[in-house]
């Protein structure tokens, strides 16, 4: 197994670090296009496996060429948000970079699985497949699984009660206008509504469609990376491993939510193919609405860009 990871950043280096650690590949190719810091942090990666205890191979690298034969591709280049800036207001940049990213992993992978961490996600997910031409299973975007992460994590805080007992979906566009599904959201079984009034349940969905910006807000130069890193890892693994995860993803939906040609996220099967099921759960009307919403932001925002891809 050879994953390549495309970005240095602070998400590539740490997802870059944790595929070492739980050995997940025999080889880690870092690739950034700023001349040394690929290399530099591939190599103190390296360095701690001793300590960490893993036989990983990690390298680093400003040529695509290195990226060869790669059967996962985990993309985070780009640009990160600052203050005041919204997913949103990333877009015309970070197409461009994810579409020339793309197409340099293509010309030296055949068919790899990408996953993609960039923002606006949902809308870099569709970039990725339009530029790549692989089947839809293949190319997959890190979204409800982060987002559900900040809302179990603000449950278990409110609650004070461990993480691993809170269970919980986010679904829709990887923004503001995600849609947490309360209905499935519970506690060791029990459900959340039984535990908080709606009062508070409200509060913490709140907090979580603002959870990314609010780390952006407090960081000032930089966003969140640790949370990304691990969940794009969780993905990663699912596949690495055919554990067939059930986890909440951005895939391309045909029909699926009443939804049809749009990248959205929604409960998906995660095995060594990829995506392998499309999981619809019974929403109410209220979420079926919020879920549509949230799609056809994301419908608009890639219709924007048609003209760079005809």
């Amino acid at each position: 197994m050879k994953i390549t990871v495309i970005g240095a950043g602070n998400v590539g280096a740490t997802a870059a670090l944790r595929i070492a650690e739980k050995q997940l590949a025999k080889e880690v190719v870092l690739i950034d296009i700023v001349e040394g810091v690929p290399q530099g942090k591939a190599l103190d990666m390296y360095e701690s496996g001793p300590v960490a205890l893993f036989d990983t191979r990690t390298y680093g690298s400003n040529d695509f060429k290195d990226s060869a034969q790669s059967d996962i591709v985990l993309i985070t280049a780009g640009l990160a948000r600052k203050p005041g800036m919204t997913r949103e207001d990333l877009l015309m940049k970070n197409t461009a970079i994810i579409r020339d990213v793309t197409a340099q992993v293509m010309r030296y992978s055949e068919n790899p699985i990408i996953i993609m961490v960039s923002n606006p996600l949902d809308v870099m997910t569709y970039v990725a497949r339009k530029t790549s031409g692989l089947p839809k299973e293949r190319v997959i975007g890190m979204a409800g699984v982060l987002d559900t992460a900040r809302f179990r994590s603000f449950i278990a805080e409110a609650l004070d009660v461990s993480m691993q007992d809170v269970n919980a979906f986010v679904l829709g566009g990887h923004g503001d206008s995600m849609v947490p599904v309360v209905k499935y959201t519970g506690v060791a079984g029990i459900p959340l509504t039984e535990l908080m009034p709606k009062e508070q349940i409200d509060a913490i969905v709140e907090r979580t469609r603002n959870g990314g910006i609010e780390i952006v807000n407090h960081l000032k130069t930089g966003s969140a990376y640790y949370a990304p890193a691990a969940s794009a890892v969780e993905m990663i693994e699912a596949i690495v491993k055919d554990r067939k995860r059930i986890l909440p993803c951005t895939t391309l939906l045909e029909g699926q939510y009443g939804i049809d040609g749009v990248f959205c996220g929604v409960p998906v099967k995660l095995g060594k193919n990829g995506i392998e099921q499309i999981i619809e759960i019974n929403l109410s009307p209220d979420e079926l609405e919020a879920l549509q919403n949230s799609a056809a932001l994301v419908d608009k925002n890639c219709k924007s860009l048609e003209a760079m891809f005809s």
